[in-house]
């Protein structure tokens, strides 16, 4: 099922939770990767997949939306966190959500406490 109108926006009730509660460049970035991906393979959820990896590229999951990333890169990400931003990125990241004791983890507690809050954050908006 596309995930684009005729006119080229994104269909909001077609998008997972988190993206329709993100900016519209997050829901047209997702929504035109899975309909190229769904019209190229003829599989939604290889479509699926391919609309997320396309996401990830420029944007990050934080709490229950997503947000355009500082600078578009390839990288590793756990969850839609990118796991090779710095650790003040991180930082910045945990304090918009409020996690505790993030001034004294490390990178890869900081991911994983971003990680376990963006998941019941996006759980409790269902």
């Amino acid at each position: 099922m596309p995930m684009t109108k005729k006119n080229g926006k994104p269909k909001k009730s077609e998008l997972p939770s988190t993206l329709q509660k993100s900016g519209k460049k997050a829901q047209r970035t997702f929504a035109k990767a899975h309909d190229a991906a769904e019209k190229e393979y003829s599989d939604a959820e290889r479509a699926h997949r391919v609309a997320y990896s396309a996401l990830k590229n420029k944007f990050e999951k934080v709490g229950d939306h997503w947000e355009k990333k500082a600078k578009k890169a390839n990288s590793k990400t756990a969850e839609g966190v990118d796991a090779h931003a710095t650790k003040k990125h991180l930082t910045e990241i945990a304090r918009k959500l409020d996690i505790p004791r993030r001034s004294t983890m490390n990178k890869s507690d900081l991911v994983a406490a971003i990680n376990k809050t963006s998941r019941g954050a996006a759980a409790h908006s269902r």
